[in-house]
């Protein structure tokens, strides 16, 4: 399952309505380990495509290199489908290499943009693709709770 705030939730859905018609994308990173979605990176749609995303390789080569420096990692892998339901595509599958990663997907298609959205989230290994359950909470437990 994936759970994530509110926030992160409605910033994701707000790059994805902001980038329609092309495809927007991006990650939103954690510490290692955690499993916990904290910090959002919007990225650039390289192809500046409606039908493919593409991660600009020297923006992605800095994304990893500041992760690693924080000690986090990608928790969500992020994009928007601006003309289909939001389940991968076979290209989804075939570039999806973060295992541990969530891949949420988020469909604009039949809203111009507008919503309301589908906000999916899939865990892609191997080629296998299994659908989760999303868990919207106000903030994470804390330790001490």
């Amino acid at each position: 399952m994936l759970t994530i705030t509110r926030a992160l939730y409605d910033q994701i859905v707000e790059h994805s309505r902001a980038d329609h018609p092309d495809e927007a994308c991006g990650v939103v990173a954690g510490p290692e380990g955690s499993g916990r979605p904290e910090r959002f990176i919007p990225m650039l749609n390289a192809a500046r495509s409606p039908t493919f995303y593409e991660f600009d390789s020297a923006d992605l080569l800095k994304l990893y290199r500041e992760m690693d420096d924080r000690d986090e990692e990608p928790v969500i892998v992020y994009h928007s489908h601006t003309a289909t339901e939001a389940y991968p595509s076979r290209t989804d599958i075939t570039y999806a290499n973060e295992p541990r990663a969530h891949y949420v997907l988020v469909s604009t298609a039949d809203t111009d943009g507008a919503g309301p959205f589908q906000f999916r989230s899939f865990s892609i290994v191997d080629g296998l693709v299994t659908e989760e359950d999303v868990k919207v909470v106000e903030a994470y437990e804390t330790d001490a709770d």
